[in-house]
C-alpha cells in the first residue's frame, strides 16, 4: 500500500481574522478519516467552523491540543493518506464500540471467567486467581496511611462548594469586548412600547396550514417584525446609519442581524437586503441560520455587516430586558415574551396578548423623538399587518 502524508493546517476564515483558537478534536491520533469529513472545530472570535480532512487515510498526528491558539496557515497535524479500511463487516468507526461491547459482556453476571486452580500442595486457603479481571482491573489502592500534619485536608465534594476553571473561548471574550466597548463608546439609552399580538396571532393561525403546505416551514413571528422593522427604518433612517469618526454614514439597504443562541455563544448572523426578501424566505433564512448555528456551522462573513439588530429573548421566557447596541450600529430591538393582559381598549378593559418591545440606540445620532417614532410604527405594523403587505 503507497502512502503519503499530508498536512493539516489552519485555512483561511477571513480578512480580518488571524488568530483562532482549537475548541475540539473530532478524531484521535490512529483514527481513520474519510476525505472531506471533518477532524477538528476551530473557534474564531465571531464564529466556530470545523476542518475537514483533504484525503482519505488516519490521522498520524496532532501537533496542537483543545485550547491552544493558532494562525493562520499553522500546521495542526499530519494525516497519513492511504486506504486504512476496517476489516470486512466492521466499519472503522465501529472498532472501539465492539471493543467496549465485549468488555461489559465479560464483566456481567454470569460470563464465563478464566480461573487458575491452585496447584498442587498449595494451601486450602488460597485464594483463587482471576486471570481475565487482573488483567483488565486497574491495581489495587495502597492502605491511607495517616496524613501528613502540613497538608491540609481537601474539601469533601459533598460541601458543594467545588469550583471548575475553565479557559474563556475567543468568542465568549470577544463578546464580552464587544459589550463593554458599547457602553464605553456610544451613548445607549433605551425607550420601551407594547404591542397587541392578537392580529398577527388571527393572521398566523388562518393561514399557517396553507404557508407550511406551501413552503415546508412555519409562519413565524420574527419575519411580521423584520418586515415591520424595515419600514420603520425608512422613516428613521438615523437607526440604520453609523458614526465613522466625524462623519454619518446613512445607509439605503438594510441587512438586519438576528440575535441567535448556540452552544458556545450569542451568534447574530445578517440577513442581506431583507428589506427585498418575502415572509417565506425570511423564515427560510432564520430556520436556516438557526439550525447552523446549531451544528456550528455559521460562515464568518455572515455575522459581518449587519446595519440594525432584532433580538427576541422571549423565546427563554424574558418579559422586559434593555438589549445592548452592537457596534457600529445605532439600533436594537428587543422582542419580549407573549403574555395575556388586561388591557383598555375602547373604554373597555379586556384580555390581550401583549408583547413589550425596546428600542435601544446611539443617542449621539438618534434623538429621542425619532426613538419613540420608530417603536409607535413598529406598533402600527404589527397591530395592523394587513399594512405592510399592502405597504400603506
Amino acid at each position: 500500500m503507497s502512502v503519503s502524508t499530508v498536512e493539516l493546517k489552519v485555512p483561511s476564515v477571513g480578512e480580518s481574522v488571524s488568530d483562532v483558537e482549537i475548541a475540539e478534536w473530532l478524531k484521535n491520533e490512529g483514527d481513520t478519516v474519510r476525505q472531506d469529513e471533518n477532524v477538528l472545530v476551530l473557534e474564531t472570535d465571531k464564529a466556530t467552523l470545523e476542518v475537514p480532512s483533504p484525503v482519505s487515510g488516519r490521522l498520524l498526528k496532532a501537533l496542537k491540543k483543545k485550547g491552544d491558539r493558532v494562525q493562520v496557515g499553522e500546521l495542526l497535524g499530519e494525516i497519513e493518506a492511504g486506504d486504512f479500511a476496517a476489516p470486512a463487516g466492521q466499519p472503522a468507526e465501529d472498532k472501539k464500540a465492539a471493543a467496549k461491547s465485549a468488555k461489559k459482556k465479560s464483566d456481567a453476571p454470569g460470563a464465563p471467567v478464566l480461573k487458575k486452580a491452585a496447584p498442587p500442595g498449595a494451601e486450602p486457603a488460597a485464594p483463587v486467581v482471576d486471570e481475565l479481571a487482573v488483567a483488565e482491573a486497574p491495581a489495587p489502592a495502597l492502605e491511607p496511611g495517616p496524613p501528613e500534619p502540613s497538608a491540609p485536608a481537601a474539601a469533601p465534594a459533598e460541601s458543594g462548594r467545588a469550583e471548575e476553571i475553565v479557559p474563556m473561548s475567543l468568542l465568549r471574550r470577544k463578546i464580552a469586548e464587544r459589550l463593554v466597548a458599547a457602553q464605553h463608546t456610544a451613548a445607549l439609552l433605551t425607550t420601551f412600547n407594547e404591542i397587541d399580538m392578537a392580529a398577527v396571532l388571527a393572521l398566523r393561525k388562518e393561514n399557517q396550514e396553507r404557508f407550511h403546505e406551501r413552503y415546508q416551514i412555519k409562519l413565524g413571528f420574527m419575519s411580521f417584525f423584520i418586515k415591520a422593522t424595515v419600514e420603520a427604518l425608512k422613516g428613521v433612517p438615523q437607526l440604520n446609519a453609523e458614526i465613522r469618526g466625524s462623519t454619518i454614514v446613512y445607509r439605503n439597504y438594510h441587512d438586519v442581524a438576528i440575535a441567535i443562541g448556540g452552544g458556545r455563544g450569542l451568534v447574530v448572523p445578517v440577513l442581506r437586503d431583507a428589506g427585498r426578501m418575502s415572509f417565506a424566505e425570511l423564515e427560510q433564512g432564520i430556520a436556516d441560520f438557526a439550525q447552523r448555528v446549531k451544528d456550528n456551522k455559521i460562515k464568518p462573513d455572515e455575522l459581518q455587516g449587519g446595519t440594525f439588530t432584532i433580538t427576541n429573548g422571549g423565546i427563554y421566557g424574558s418579559l422586559l430586558s434593555t438589549p445592548l447596541v452592537n457596534p457600529p450600529q445605532s439600533g436594537v430591538l428587543g422582542m419580549h415574551a407573549i403574555q395575556e393582559r388586561p388591557v383598555a381598549v375602547a373604554g373597555q378593559v379586556v384580555i390581550r396578548p401583549m408583547m413589550y418591545v425596546a428600542l435601544t440606540y446611539d443617542h449621539r445620532l438618534v434623538d429621542g423623538r425619532e426613538a419613540v417614532q420608530f417603536l409607535k410604527r413598529v406598533k402600527e405594523l404589527i397591530e395592523s399587518p394587513a399594512r405592510m403587505l399592502l405597504e400603506i
